[in-house]
């Protein structure tokens, strides 16, 4: 059983209009692993509903925890694109699980967004990849500690 952990982030943003603020809405994960056609296999629990640049150590602590503490050894985490490295580096510590982080650079209620493909990537990723903390972002896996996010060029690279 994958454990998925929802945090907010792009993913699942929504905007009302081009004046508007955003706000962090409901996590469409069911929706997006069902247009994928996986409709078993998880457990789904939302932590945090903010804006990665929103995100404190404590939050990051409460991530760690809930991590930490949960039965699976295959946990996918959404969470924002923005401090996702920092908050996998404080994962680090945690032993003999997969955990796989992943987001959206566009969110998931948009036409063209990323989502859909990133939660698939992130799903076969945290089934296939030894124990450790990952980032998994349009098609590509990173370890804890060795990615940041290239803000000018919008993608995650190797640090």
């Amino acid at each position: 059983m994958i454990r998925i952990f929802t945090t907010g982030g792009t993913i699942d943003k929504v905007y009302f209009d081009a004046n508007s603020e955003f706000e962090i809405g409901e996590s469409l994960v069911p929706e997006l692993l069902a247009e994928s056609n996986i409709h078993k296999g998880y457990r789904l629990q939302g932590l945090l509903r903010k804006d990665s640049l929103e995100m404190t150590d404590e939050d990051r602590g409460l991530i760690l925890e809930a991590v930490a503490g949960c039965h699976s050894d295959h946990i996918l985490i959404t969470h924002g694109t923005d401090t996702m490295a920092e908050t996998a580096q404080a994962l680090s510590s945690v032993r003999g699980k997969t955990i796989v982080l992943t987001g959206a650079m566009q969110p998931a209620r948009m036409r063209r967004s990323d989502a859909v493909f990133n939660i698939g990537f992130a799903w076969s990723a945290v089934q296939l990849l030894p124990p450790g903390v990952y980032i998994a972002m349009n098609g590509e896996v990173f370890e804890a500690g060795a990615v940041r996010k290239n803000l000018q060029a919008q993608r995650f690279e190797r640090s």
